[in-house]
């Protein structure tokens, strides 16, 4: 069973908030709390609409962090988040 854009998104979030916690960098703090919140909030409401958004958020901070420091963010986890913001 293959499972849904909205499972994909939510899916992608997760693994980047957990990346995001074992980083531990200051400048993850702002997308840290609001994925957090996103996921939390889908979950309740079915909503997916603020994952795509924080989403793309963390897709970009991420990225970021991949040019200065490459082997702590992967390849994988960033084609992952960036194919479910894709399927918007």
């Amino acid at each position: 069973m293959s499972s849904s854009p909205n499972q994909k998104i939510e899916q992608a979030c997760e693994d980047a908030l957990v990346k995001i916690k074992q980083i531990g960098a200051d400048d993850f703090n702002d997308v840290e709390s609001k994925l957090e919140y996103v996921i939390g909030s889908y979950r309740f409401d079915q909503n997916p609409v603020g994952l795509y958004e924080i989403g793309a958020m963390a897709l970009t901070k991420l990225k970021k962090y991949k040019e200065k420091k490459p082997r702590q963010v992967s390849k994988k986890l960033i084609d992952e988040l960036e194919k479910a913001i894709a399927t918007a």
